[in-house]
């Protein structure tokens, strides 16, 4: 599979112009979408979990190929904060089950508030069904320590890279056979844009620690004025340009220059 490159979500209005015609109706975005990219990190099930029949729905509205990340809902990570996890992991499982071949990697972001509880964690991933891809995104600093390393690696699963304002915020462990990258917000401009020297220093990490043969994804999460869509595609050249198998990304004619950004809160 190798490295497969795609946006956290698709449902934005300033995407029109960027990715989406301004003729396309927003019911057929996901379509248009998945033209262009082979995947995308749905971020909607953090905040409100969709039935069965909506993941369902999105797995018949894609084509065959297509892989959807689940960002894990946040009454398991930051309502509940890992405790008691086997209901809430079994609730988004049998939920995401819809997607069937599409279901891709379950991203679980911890709260920057939690501090590091491996046991906790480790609990919560021993409640997936074996096979299942997690990815593991903790925002507080008590995390980075060899426990925490070791439970990702014995449960296999990837802890998430994550970069904001153009660096690395989490330590460049490698857990699992697979690996798992967001891109939060760029420093170039219009913000919330990465440059070049950014995206190039980040094909050379992924170049550098996964071979060809293993299965990355990157997400980009820097969403306003179509960002994200332009930064995809720019990594994916990076990456393209080290030799390295990337997955599909629009093309100059699909997309304008994304427009000037707010100011960051």
């Amino acid at each position: 599979m190798a490295l497969l490159v795609g946006t956290s979500g698709w449902q934005y209005k300033d995407w029109r112009g960027a990715l989406y015609p301004d003729g396309c109706p927003q019911r057929l975005w996901l379509e248009e979408y998945a033209r262009h990219f082979a995947t995308v990190e749905n971020n909607a099930a953090f905040y409100r979990l969709p039935e069965h029949g909506t993941f369902a729905d999105w797995r018949d509205r894609t084509p065959p190929g297509f892989v959807m990340a689940v960002k894990a809902s946040r009454y398991l990570t930051h309502i509940k904060r890992l405790r008691d996890p086997r209901e809430p992991v079994e609730r988004l499982m049998r939920h995401a089950a819809g997607l069937g071949d599409r279901l891709g990697p379950v991203l679980l972001q911890l709260p920057p508030t939690l501090h590091a509880d491996p046991t906790a964690l480790d609990t919560a991933l021993g409640c997936f069904p074996a096979g299942t891809r997690v990815a593991v995104e903790p925002r507080h600093d008590s995390w980075w320590t060899d426990e925490t390393r070791a439970v990702l690696e014995a449960r296999g699963a990837a802890l998430c890279w994550a970069d904001h304002d153009s660096r690395p915020v989490t330590p460049l462990w490698r857990t699992a056979d697979w690996g798992y990258v967001r891109f939060h917000c760029g420093r170039a401009e219009p913000w919330p844009r990465y440059g070049r020297r950014a995206l190039d220093s980040w094909a050379h990490r992924i170049a550098d620690h996964w071979p060809d043969r293993s299965d990355a994804y990157a997400y980009f999460n820097n969403d306003p004025g179509g960002a994200a869509v332009h930064d995809a595609t720019a990594f994916a050249r990076a990456v393209e340009r080290l030799g390295r198998t990337v997955s599909r990304t629009p093309s100059a004619q699909a997309r304008t220059t994304a427009p000037a950004g707010r100011p960051p809160p």
